[in-house]
């Protein structure tokens, strides 16, 4: 009887595992064939690649990811970004998918190359948008790689900030990163829904992460399709340093466009993109 006991106790821990295994993110598929996996950038859902997946999931199986914390999908613990990732490499395991490309924008992209740097078999190709390995280094004047606290001045008067006031800050950042009047909308739409825990201990994650090494591990294509502004010329600069352990990184440079490159240059992204995955 306590033999018959210990296996079902056994048994609903394993079925427990398995139905809250991947906790971290939301994944929608559309389309067959080839895997791409497609991840937002900061704040915002899979919808960000909606015109992306449109034309994408004619040829390809598309898993487009919405993250923990973002549009409607329930927060979780921290360590928030680590969890992602290592559910992540589970969830592609688990689903057995092979030779996946991974897209990813800004935090996407820099997430993608956590992945390939772990997990150098697991994947194809990298298509990075405007995406550093090391955030931190671009934001912090005099970046030595310091471990940034969550309980930091900055990110306790985030956390108390009113609605109004965290809706106009994001909204002002907004108009720096997008150039496309009708997307800022939308993106500002999205940071309105943010947990606003995830969305600052998340940043936090993000800027503690520094992959700048780490790289050099990656043994998969690397494309990235980066944004020209503020100036072409600092921008080059930057993903030249950032990017010196990677030697065969592939960068190319969209014209008139801000961050949000998908919306800024439409057309040339998707041409790109479908060069890339052919």
């Amino acid at each position: 009887m306590k033999t018959k006991s210990i296996l079902i106790i056994a048994f609903f821990l394993l079925i427990s595992k398995s139905v809250f295994a991947q906790t971290a993110f939301k994944v929608e598929v559309k389309g067959k064939g080839t895997p791409v996996m497609l991840f937002p950038g900061f704040g915002c859902t899979g919808e960000v690649w909606n015109e992306t997946v449109a034309e994408l999931s004619k040829t390809n199986e598309c898993h487009i990811f919405t993250f923990a914390g973002f549009g409607n999908v329930t927060p979780i613990e921290g360590p928030w970004l680590a969890s992602i990732k290592d559910q992540v490499i589970s969830y592609v395991k688990t689903k057995k998918l092979k030779n996946a490309t991974l897209i990813g924008h800004s935090l996407g992209g820099t997430l993608s190359l956590w992945l390939a740097s772990q997990e150098t078999n697991l994947f194809k190709k990298l298509i990075i948008v405007d995406a550093l390995p090391a955030t931190a280094a671009l934001m912090i004047p005099n970046y030595k790689g310091e471990i940034i606290p969550y309980d930091n001045p900055q990110s306790k008067m985030m956390m108390t900030m009113d609605q109004k006031a965290f809706d106009g800050m994001n909204s002002q950042s907004t108009s720096f990163m997008c150039m496309n009047k009708e997307k800022q909308k939308t993106i500002n739409e999205w940071m309105h829904l943010v947990d606003r825990k995830t969305y600052v201990h998340g940043y936090i994650d993000m800027l503690n992460l520094d992959l700048r090494k780490e790289i050099s591990k990656i043994k998969i294509p690397v494309v990235i399709l980066a944004a020209s502004n503020p100036d072409l010329t600092t921008v080059q600069n930057t993903y030249k340093a950032q990017y010196e352990n990677l030697p065969s990184v592939k960068i190319e440079y969209a014209a008139n466009s801000a961050h949000f490159v998908m919306y800024d240059q439409p057309e040339w992204f998707m041409n790109k993109v479908k060069l890339e995955l052919k």
